[in-house]
């Protein structure tokens, strides 16, 4: 009955507001009848609230909003304050000093201080905590904290892209006591503009403003968000103003959103991309010749063209737009059938093998278009492919373990190629169970970069480095999109930035 009543409301009919406030769990209230809270809708929830831990979109976009790391990236991918008032490298490059801000203070009311960042840090390198950032902090060799205020991480060696790094979530800075009591995770107490006060998991989530933010008043008192896994209904509830902002992934939706006089469309490339995950320790994709195959039997055009309207770019493995290669200079980009063919006969597959490709249901919500056609484009070589779909906890459990053959994926970019790739493809990488590949080629050209200052030098570096991965195909790399939002008119101040953070909500404001 929803899913009917959404389509006509796709349509053009409408429904009275109270009525389909409830049939979309979201409160009946007039528009704006309380100005100072922002009605927000997604369609994906947290799947934990371990900001070292966290993988998923879903779950960093909710924790961005609560906890801070000491640095974060502004709209042009330039480092500026967060925790951290001021940052200096030794002339050696091997010492990083960094200066706290004084008002900076965690949602309990203590003040953040150089123990705390030396406990989120030390965290965050113990391997039994499985961060997902670990592999950028490696370089730290100790933390000296000779005042409240000041943090002095000693480095092995010159570290170029580690003050990036620091700029992630997965680097969120936490109460050292609440490591201590081993509740991190449980509850979450950040230093960041909104409190968690309630999260009821796939259905809705309550933030209130942090009045002790240290980033000065927020725009509004808080933040009430919808889990609508449909998003035609996030539409809808859009059109009748039952919410006034909402986080879009599927390019079929967003693009409805212009057609509206009364919403705004925020549209910005972003440096994550779409990505077929080969698993080079399961046979046959442990044949180099197999592995090129496949990326010569994918037209990753037609896949953009058909999941996602053609909202995006080809791209190869660089989405920093300053350090991308040419796709049409990287191995097998223009799609050649027969050469696939060969390949496979000269391993031994010439009649192809049989293989399962795994996909999250919403995140992205492409996931399954996109393996239909890959599935249509390898039928072709021989290869017969199974998709699985699953619900985004089980897909992110069954990837972090390395258990598919073949997994569709959305990864995060950054603005950094070394901080974007080294836990895949360095030896010491914490995800290297997900890449299930690395050669000497691809740990060495790593570390060049790691250490390169000079600008024209590093992209030598990475530009070689995309053309050996590539070749080597443990990943075919298929398109960079975009991220939407749509709001209310009367909504202001939101900043739609490369790397697809929400943090700008932190000063949105509503308008009467």
């Amino acid at each position: 009955m929803v899913q009917h009543l959404t389509k006509k409301l796709l349509s053009g009919m409408t429904l009275p507001g109270i009525a389909l406030a409830a049939m979309l769990g979201i409160a009946a209230v007039p528009a704006q009848a309380n100005a100072a809270t922002l009605r927000m809708a997604w369609s994906q929830d947290a799947t934990g609230l371990d900001p070292h831990k966290q993988t998923a979109f879903s779950s960093l976009r909710l924790l961005e909003l609560i906890y801070e790391p000491l640095v974060r990236l502004d709209a042009n991918l330039q480092i500026t304050p967060a925790i951290a008032d001021s940052w200096q490298f030794s002339a050696d490059g091997k010492e990083l000093t960094f200066k706290l801000n004084p008002k900076a203070k965690f949602q309990n009311g203590a003040a953040v201080t150089s123990a705390d960042v030396k406990a989120s840090f030390e965290r965050i390198l113990d391997e039994k905590t499985s961060a997902a950032a670990r592999a950028n902090f490696l370089s730290i060799a100790s933390i000296d904290t000779p005042d409240s205020a000041t943090v002095v991480f000693h480095l092995s060696q010159p570290d170029v892209p580690i003050l990036t790094a620091m700029s992630d979530i997965n680097a969120a800075i936490v109460p050292a006591s609440e490591i201590a009591a081993g509740s991190i995770g449980t509850t979450t107490i950040g230093s960041g503009p909104f409190k968690l006060e309630k999260w009821d998991p796939n259905s809705k989530e309550v933030l209130v403003a942090n009045k002790d933010w240290a980033g000065g008043a927020t725009g509004v008192d808080g933040i009430d968000i919808s889990v609508l896994p449909d998003e035609t209904a996030i539409l809808a509830a859009l059109r009748t103003k039952q919410v006034d902002f909402a986080l879009l992934n599927d390019p079929l939706v967003a693009t409805l959103v212009p057609k509206e006089a009364s919403l705004q469309l925020n549209r910005v490339p972003v440096l994550a991309y779409h990505v077929l995950q080969l698993n080079p320790s399961r046979k046959p994709m442990t044949e180099l010749k197999v592995r090129q195959a496949i990326s010569c039997a994918i037209d990753r055009q037609e896949v953009l063209d058909t999941a996602s309207l053609g909202e995006g770019k080809v791209t190869g493995p660089l989405t920093i737009p300053a350090l991308a290669t040419d796709p049409n200079q990287l191995f097998c980009y223009t799609r050649d059938v027969e050469k696939a063919k060969k390949l496979m006969a000269e391993t031994g597959y010439a009649d192809g093998f049989s293989a399962s490709v795994i996909g999250a249901t919403g995140e992205p919500p492409t996931a399954a278009a996109e393996a239909q056609v890959i599935q249509s484009q390898l039928a072709e070589i021989g290869v017969k492919l199974d998709i699985k779909m699953m619900e985004l906890n089980v897909y992110v459990d069954a990837w972090l373990k390395g258990d598919f053959d073949m997994a569709i994926a959305l990864n995060g970019g950054r603005a950094d190629p070394y901080t974007m790739y080294n836990r895949y493809w360095t030896k010491a990488g914490n995800l290297q169970k997900v890449a299930n590949y690395i050669d000497d080629t691809l740990d060495g050209l790593m570390q060049k970069g790691r250490t390169e200052t000079d600008p024209a030098a590093r992209k030598v570096i990475f530009g070689d480095f995309e053309k050996h991965i590539t070749e080597m195909s443990p990943w075919i790399w298929l398109y960079t999109s975009y991220s939407y939002t749509a709001q209310q008119k009367n909504v202001g101040g939101f900043v739609p930035v490369p790397t697809g953070s929400l943090f700008s909500l932190a000063k949105v404001t509503l308008q009467q």
